[in-house]
């Protein structure tokens, strides 16, 4: 049986961005954007 792929994963290079910061009482939200406010990364610390 053939080993499954893997997919490789780009790396975008921006050279500037926007922070999106969405804070509640039980999550916090940061979301990282170009300048055309497509996602780049984002990340979620809480429930």
């Amino acid at each position: 049986m053939a080993k499954p792929t893997r997919k490789r994963r780009v790396k975008k290079n921006i050279e500037s961005g926007i922070a999106h910061i969405h804070a509640t009482f039980n999550n916090t939200i940061v979301m990282i954007t170009d300048v055309h406010g497509n996602a780049v990364a984002w990340s979620s610390a809480g429930a």
